[in-house]
């Protein structure tokens, strides 16, 4: 079960920053051994495919870049319950911007060089940014952040954002396969279309439109669609996007979501601190969502505190935390970055592949 909050899109001028170049992220002596390994001895460690920064080491990557958001800006992008300041973004997701700025510039030269060594003059293609992580992990709000930042860099201007939200099954579909409850799950999702659009956006169609979902509703709006139009860059944030990919029968396998993406973020946090994220979100919708007479769930507006949390808690131990444990955390690392979170919503150090 998928219960995300809904913000507006944000419209605002760019706001480029400047361009000053950013040291190179130095390495940390006794780097963390990476998410679902076994622990590293000091010699292993010194040779990890993987840096670990702390909050204030990694802040000082951008303390020559000017602060592009403002509270107003701030305020807007926050999701229900989210930790988001002002000196979070400064010191956290203005680094990112830049490095996911680096990362964008060099596929355009990488690109220039392919079509003079090819002799070709193929067009810029969209870079992809795969953001995963579980509900109420504010990975929502990592993407939201990271599309406005990016506006303001001057090589992408035009960045879209598409929750795989839209691309579950409708609630008829599933309830016809049995799947009503595993909403969320790997399987309550149609793969093929959502490889299909990443392929289309991936190659350069003038034009992809990708279904949409109302959280209201709680299910996809029939002839709706978010028309995507060669964005500069792509983020494609859910659940399930850094999924591998499925083994056929004969023992092949076929294409990952992750294939088509260029750059890839994992919002992590202890689950016992998501399960409590959960629960106090859910309190908090009971007079916001839930409020509403047309929402799916009215009916939980009407519960008591304590029906609530108790109702909140069982949604979790029987669907978002067997989902996190058996699908979403096992692909923490085929993430290039992961965030990780303190119990305050805040993020306390980065892990970056180095390799």
């Amino acid at each position: 079960m998928v219960l995300d909050g809904i913000v507006s899109p944000v419209h605002s001028q760019p706001v480029h920053p400047p361009t000053a170049p950013v040291p190179v992220p130095p390495e940390v002596s006794g780097t963390a051994p990476w998410a679902g390994s076994p622990p590293l001895d000091n010699e292993s460690a010194h040779f990890s495919p993987f840096v670990e920064l702390g909050r204030q080491a990694w802040a000082r990557l951008a303390q020559s870049i000017q602060q592009p958001l403002n509270q107003d800006d701030v305020d807007r992008l926050r999701g229900i319950g989210d930790h988001l300041s002002l000196d979070e973004v400064a010191q956290v997701y203005l680094p990112l911007s830049r490095l996911l700025n680096i990362y964008v510039e060099n596929a355009a030269r990488l690109r220039s060089a392919t079509n003079d060594f090819l002799g070709e003059s193929t067009r810029r293609t969209p870079f992809i940014i795969g953001v995963a992580g579980s509900v109420a992990v504010g990975k929502s709000t990592t993407a939201r952040v990271l599309q406005e930042m990016l506006r303001r860099w001057s090589s992408t201007p035009r960045v879209e954002l598409v929750t795989t939200d839209g691309f579950l099954y409708p609630n008829a579909e599933l309830r016809r396969r049995g799947i009503m409850d595993r909403k969320g799950f790997p399987e309550a999702y149609d793969r093929r279309r959502l490889l299909r659009f990443v392929s289309e956006v991936k190659s350069g169609r003038p034009e992809v439109p990708a279904p949409v979902y109302s959280h209201l509703k709680y299910d996809i709006m029939p002839d709706e669609y978010h028309v995507v139009r060669r964005p500069d860059v792509l983020i494609l944030e859910g659940l399930n996007v850094l999924q591998p990919a499925r083994v056929r029968e004969d023992g092949t396998a076929g294409l990952a979501l992750s294939d088509f993406f260029d750059f890839s973020i994992f919002v992590d946090a202890k689950s016992s601190h998501i399960q409590q994220w959960y629960v106090d979100r859910f309190m908090r919708w009971r007079h916001g969502a839930f409020a509403n007479p047309e929402a799916y769930f009215h009916r939980y507006s009407r519960l008591s505190d304590q029906e609530a949390v108790a109702q909140a808690s069982d949604i979790w131990k029987r669907i978002n935390g067997p989902n996190l444990r058996e699908n979403i955390q096992p692909t923490r690392s085929r993430a290039r970055l992961v965030m990780s979170k303190d119990d305050d919503h805040s993020v306390s150090r980065v892990l970056l592949r180095k390799v």
